[in-house]
């Protein structure tokens, strides 16, 4: 590290992240400022139908005041297992519980500002069931895609939300090996 920290301090917290702003000084003796977003992190789920398609849901995104599609995620209650986040995101978004859930890796999603780190998995033998969604999600929408289809949506600029594609190509790559 190139830097010393002189002060941190929690501005806000709040309901999905907390801000937290550190004042450093760096090696150089030049002053900092560094602003984080401290979030407890998620899980994100690949699902795949016994019929080989990629389930996705489209939901409403307030920030982007759009629906965007995306694979099922959720935030991680404090202290929770990001595998039980996942398999509860799944039922909740989709209504499908799966026989089979498998990790597939971690991603920090914006390393710069944030300390969010969502864990990605896939879920294979779906059974069909009831969604429990929360109260924005009620207008969410599941969907069914080929893989080919998943690809085209993401080359189209379509599906374009990062952690959806990470997952999509982490899940890809471990059902082609």
């Amino acid at each position: 590290m190139n830097y010393k920290l002189n002060k941190s301090e929690v501005l806000y917290r709040g309901k999905v992240f907390d801000l937290q702003i550190d004042e450093i000084t760096y090696d150089s003796g030049n002053n900092g400022i560094r602003e984080i977003a401290v979030h407890a992190g998620g899980a994100v789920i690949v699902p795949i139908t016994n019929e080989g398609k990629i389930v996705l849901v489209k939901q409403f995104r307030y920030p982007f005041q759009k629906y965007m599609l995306e694979m099922p995620a959720g935030k991680l209650n404090k202290g929770e297992d990001p595998y039980l986040c996942a398999v509860r995101e799944l039922e909740e978004e989709t209504g499908y519980k799966a026989d089979k859930v498998e990790k597939l890796g971690a991603i920090a999603t914006t390393p710069g500002f944030c300390t969010e780190i969502l864990h990605l998995y896939i879920a294979t033998g779906l059974t069909p069931g009831r969604h429990n969604r929360e109260e924005g999600e009620l207008t969410m929408e599941v969907y069914e895609y080929s893989f080919e289809d998943v690809e085209r949506l993401i080359s189209e600029g379509e599906l374009y939300d990062a952690k959806s594609i990470c997952a999509f190509y982490m899940a890809y790559n471990k059902l082609r090996n």
